[in-house]
């Protein structure tokens, strides 16, 4: 795509990073806005097809040294959120069919090519993207079942992919069970809500792997039922999670190839299918959500269970009791397939925020629930919620003793001792020790803190270097010490323009112009990236009148700021306007928009008409704006020229 030497650009972005102290430039993308190539485009987008795969190349190629991917578990035909998706099974859904046609890896032609050009042609084209979701939905778990008879038909001359399916299925045996028998149930009930399966006279099914007392002989008996008469059907399933997973491996092998890392995405909620399979480590009662904040001042009823802490350690020495075993179990294989890990909602970690369930009855009544809740661990004297009390850490006196103080607030708590923050961190903990013991330590672990970070949180997160998250184009112009403001944010942070719950900074952009806000940010940068104060207004007016410039001057300040971690959302980089997620509403158009399918001519289109980020540019901008407090200036300035030349070079014609 570009006219230079790409080996030349690599080694310049590099040094570049080095110069500003960047350790990580990551690009954030989530599976479905993959791109696919035509001839399998059957509506949603995946990291693992051929058209995937070119794109993880093409953004190594321009620079970036990691790729945050989202949630990648298993979702259902009415939620597509990432969010809401299984926490073990990968979602098949991700599945590139190509290579089952007999294109590519391991496998022989188990699904005939002319199944995916069916699908191919018969995808809907425009219209509603729930539609869409639905048609890709079915369609590709009709292929992947088609694929499997294929399968079995050949299974006779497969010994050696039919060893390697069996080894998986035993690895895995821990988290694939329950899944597939999920999955077989669902299959024999024709729905997959398990609320609705069984008879009230006898719902052992509801609850097959968290049996009351005196029945567990008999869960364990039906279990083993169940895995005989659905053998065919949970031979499925696993076979699907056989193929999602070894086409996962094979991203790895590729993101290593070019010096990518890949970063997980650990959801604090569970799948309607995890509530089930575990539902034994769950506190009765409550549920957990958003209190109401700056991002959503309303608050967030999303109705996720909540560990029980009585279940943490087991016996009085101590050892892991069924919640840690459970974390140890989900941590270990997310470390296994990622070099690190993003922590959505730490706090639901550390001390989440929980309303009664009792009081949740859908609509305003949930939202006045939540708005009514508390923090679980820090509750130590509430008549609203007594039966949080045997559950505090903290104490009344290390409650703020300031008047009409919200629970909610970061400061509720103001005080705490060293073994309070201990166990305060218990989870989190956790997650680090893993991370340790595979050798990465804390530097693989990102933790989603936004616009709150309570006391406890904190205290819980310095204990092993953690940062937050810093989003700039929330920033507060008149706070000088607001959060989102790039100076403000510290070494161990990670610092980016937008995210998948944001406007696309394009979009973002236009709104300031329309209302008045581009001055005041123009005026912000000037003082951020203009070392010299006499230039400051002058810099200003260029960018108030060159939103455009402003733009790259945004991505500047954040690679120019005091954090070492610099996040990119796939719409800032590409010039998209559209939103890729609503926070708080539901939406048909959440979790659906895609990276053209001709991003390379589009990316350079928008270049062009500079509506994208140019990251050589945007570097230039941010070394000239360190130049001026930097030992090796005129070095830094001389790299910054060179940058500016592929800068140039990016928009230019080919040839």
């Amino acid at each position: 795509m570009m006219s230079f030497d790409q080996d030349l650009y690599r080694r310049l972005v590099r040094e570049a990073l080095g110069r500003l102290g960047v350790d990580r430039l990551v690009l954030s993308i989530h599976d479905p806005s993959f791109p696919s190539l035509p001839e399998d485009e059957t509506g949603r987008g995946s990291p693992y097809g051929g058209g995937g795969q070119a794109f993880v190349r093409f953004v190594a190629g321009l620079g970036f040294d990691g790729l945050q991917l989202g949630p990648q578990g298993q979702t259902s035909r009415v939620n597509k959120s990432p969010y809401d998706g299984t926490l073990f099974s990968k979602n098949v859904l991700s599945i590139a069919l190509r290579p089952l046609t007999g294109g590519g890896g391991p496998w022989p032609e188990i699904l005939p090519e002319e199944t995916l050009a069916e699908i191919v042609a018969e995808r809907p084209r425009g219209g509603s993207p729930d539609a869409a979701y639905a048609y890709a939905y079915d369609a590709q778990w009709r292929a992947l079942r088609q694929a499997y008879v294929g399968f079995a038909l050949e299974y006779e001359h497969l010994p050696e992919l039919v060893g390697a399916i069996g080894g998986f299925c035993e690895r895995e045996a821990g988290w694939l069970e329950r899944d597939a028998l999920y999955w077989a149930l669902a299959a024999e009930y024709g729905h997959d809500d398990w609320l609705r399966w069984g008879t009230d006279a006898d719902d052992l099914e509801r609850r097959l792997f968290a049996p009351r007392a005196g029945e567990e002989q008999r869960a364990a008996e039906l279990r083993e039922e169940i895995a005989r008469h659905q053998a065919g059907e949970m031979g499925f399933y696993c076979f699907c999670q056989f193929v999602v997973h070894e086409q996962h491996r094979e991203l790895q092998a590729l993101a290593r190839s070019l010096g990518v890392q890949l970063f997980g995405d650990l959801q604090i909620g569970f799948s309607h299918q995890d509530l089930w399979g575990y539902q034994g480590l769950f506190l009765d009662g409550y549920r957990m959500g958003a209190p109401p904040s700056r991002t959503n001042p309303e608050g967030q009823p999303w109705g996720y269970p909540v560990f029980d802490p009585r279940l943490y350690v087991a016996g009085p020495e101590g050892r892991l009791g069924p919640v840690l075993d459970f974390l140890t179990r989900r941590i270990d294989k997310m470390l296994a397939e990622f070099d690190g890990v993003r922590i959505d909602h730490p706090h639901g970690l550390v001390d989440p925020w929980v309303y009664r369930s009792d009081l949740a009855t859908g609509g305003a009544e949930s939202l006045r629930a939540v708005q009514a809740g508390a923090r679980l661990f820090s509750s130590p004297a509430l008549a609203d919620h007594p039966a949080l009390a045997a559950l505090a850490i903290a104490r009344p006196d290390q409650l703020n003793p300031a008047p009409g103080t919200p629970r909610y607030a970061d400061d509720w708590v103001v005080a705490l001792e060293p073994e309070q923050v201990r166990r305060y961190g218990t989870l989190l903990d956790l997650i680090v020790e893993r991370s340790r013991a595979r050798g990465r330590g804390s530097e693989a672990i990102l933790c989603e803190v936004l616009s709150t970070w309570p006391y406890p949180l904190r205290r819980v997160m310095e204990t092993h270097g953690l940062g937050r998250f810093c989003v700039t184009q929330k920033a507060r112009l008149d706070d000088p010490a607001d959060v989102y403001r790039s100076e403000n944010a510290r070494p161990a942070d990670w610092i980016m323009v937008g995210n998948h719950d944001t406007r696309s900074i394009w979009q973002l952009i236009e709104s300031w112009q329309g209302g008045g806000g581009l001055a005041a940010r123009a005026a912000y940068l000037a003082e951020r990236l203009e070392p010299e104060v006499a230039r400051r207004s002058a810099f200003a007016a260029e960018l108030a009148s060159d939103p455009l410039r402003l733009a790259e001057a945004l991505f500047a300040d954040a690679l120019a700021s005091p954090a070492r971690q610099v996040s990119v959302f796939f719409t800032d980089l590409l010039g998209l306007r559209e939103t890729y997620n609503q926070p708080g509403v539901v939406d048909e158009a959440n979790w659906s928009l895609r990276v053209p399918s001709d991003y390379e001519r589009f990316y350079r289109a928008q270049l062009a008409s500079r509506r994208a980020l140019n990251v050589p540019g945007a570097l230039a901008l941010a070394l000239r704006s360190r130049a001026g407090a930097a030992g090796e200036a005129g070095a830094m300035r001389e790299l910054a020229t060179a940058l500016e030349q592929m800068a140039g070079a990016m928009v230019r014609p080919e040839g």
